[in-house]
């Protein structure tokens, strides 16, 4: 059989419809919880101020990693520990959605909170469950793919609970919108059940106390251990820097917010899909080392399309290509990155060890968004993109020691 064959045989295998269709229902309960809770709660004239606290419903997901050892420890008496789990979380987040949907944020916002709490518990620890089971369902060469292929399906969940949800909502009232989307839970429900059970040589941690401790102490054992976390955290610095300020960017250049939406939104999702897609197909060839190395790459060529945006100012064209090419390089750069993470994790510890790298990410992108605006007004627009530039390197010459270029081939897995 031919590569490109081989290829395309991989790309249309059940195992990558899998990855897509749980990637859908991991990514559908994000945005019920944030931006589309939001606009409900704007609808029902709820004040600002109580709005911007329902923020904190998602705390549940950068935490998760706090009780993914029950996860990895307790095995339920149907489907077996992935599956077993995925069907539960994926019910009882459904159930959730709908309860959401028939409570009145008017009369009382702070039930709606602590249902949307419930909500996000849920879809976090679903989340961690469907990463443990991509993580063991998959052979080493198509953990790439099947990372681009689930991050795909994520995305294209939250334009259906963000965008298409927000259409509905002009046009059937909220609580049936709620309602449509439990019900898109379906499909992952669905897919679960006709999925099969990964199959790890590795048993499950035998306590309690062996899934905390363990996954903590098997890690740092490793004699790269520290180097894996200070890439986890430099990688994708410049990177999440650069795209934490793109809107305020963009509208302080002088372009108006349907330019932006038009532009930036559109041509920007459509362009990080097709480059963690693409990314995903290069890995099958490269290697998830290699890709990191030209990923990477692609990623300081990205921000510095901003710098010139800044330079050249209000050029629609240059705004286009700037959106396209940086959204292409962060969807590419984030696959094998991901894709890098689960490779590293034990398979008898996949859901804590790989919730706690997640977690680490999700740290990485509150903390540098937070300074952001201040660099941004001490250097300018240009200064502040080429800064973020500068900060990927240190990222970039981690990977000497964690994915060096001359053993592409070498497996990473842990298991």
């Amino acid at each position: 059989m031919s590569a490109r064959a081989s290829t395309l045989k991989t790309i249309l295998s059940a195992r990558m419809l899998v990855m897509l269709l749980t990637g859908f229902a991991s990514g559908l309960p994000l945005l019920l919880t944030g931006s589309t809770l939001q606009a409900w709660l704007t609808d029902e004239k709820i004040d600002l101020s109580t709005i911007g606290l329902f923020a904190l419903v998602g705390l549940p997901y950068t935490i998760k990693f706090l009780w993914s050892p029950v996860l990895d420890r307790v095995v339920p008496p149907f489907l077996g520990r992935r599956r077993g789990w995925m069907l539960l979380l994926q019910v009882i987040s459904a159930i959730a959605i709908a309860a959401l949907g028939l409570l009145h944020p008017a009369t009382n916002p702070w039930l709606v909170a602590s249902v949307a709490v419930v909500v996000t518990f849920f879809s976090a620890s679903q989340d961690v469950v469907f990463d443990a089971f991509r993580r063991e369902s998959l052979p080493d060469h198509e953990l790439g793919l099947g990372t681009s292929v689930f991050i795909g399906g994520y995305r294209l969940a939250m334009l259906v609970s963000g965008a298409l949800a927000l259409a509905l909502a002009d046009r059937i009232p909220w609580r049936s919108v709620y309602l449509i989307m439990a019900g898109c839970m379906v499909v992952g429900i669905v897919t679960t059940l006709l999925c099969d059970e990964p199959k790890v040589d590795a048993p499950p941690p035998r306590t309690l106390t062996e899934a905390v401790v363990e996954p903590f102490l098997e890690f740092f054992r490793r004699r790269d251990a520290l180097w894996i976390l200070a890439f986890i955290l430099l990688y994708k610095l410049g990177d999440q820097m650069a795209s934490a300020l793109t809107t305020p960017f963009v509208l302080d250049l002088g372009f108006t917010k349907t330019e932006l939406a038009a532009i930036a939104k559109v041509f920007g999702m459509g362009a990080l899909i097709g480059g963690g897609l693409l990314g995903g197909i290069l890995m099958l060839r490269l290697g998830i080392k290699r890709s990191l190395w030209i990923f990477g790459g692609a990623q300081v060529l990205g921000i510095l399309t901003f710098a010139l945006l800044a330079t050249a100012g209000r050029v629609h064209a240059l705004l286009a290509t700037t959106i396209i090419a940086e959204n292409l390089a962060f969807g590419m750069g984030g696959a094998a990155y991901a894709a890098f993470m689960a490779s590293v994790t034990n398979k008898r510890f996949t859901a804590t060890q790989y919730a706690l790298f997640s977690s680490l990410l999700g740290a990485v992108r509150v903390f540098t968004a937070a300074p952001s605006g201040f660099l941004a007004e001490a250097t300018g627009w240009t200064g502040y993109f080429l800064l973020c530039a500068v900060l990927t390197i240190p990222g970039l010459l981690i990977l000497v020691k964690v994915a060096p270029w001359h053993e592409a081939n070498q497996s990473v897995e842990h298991s």
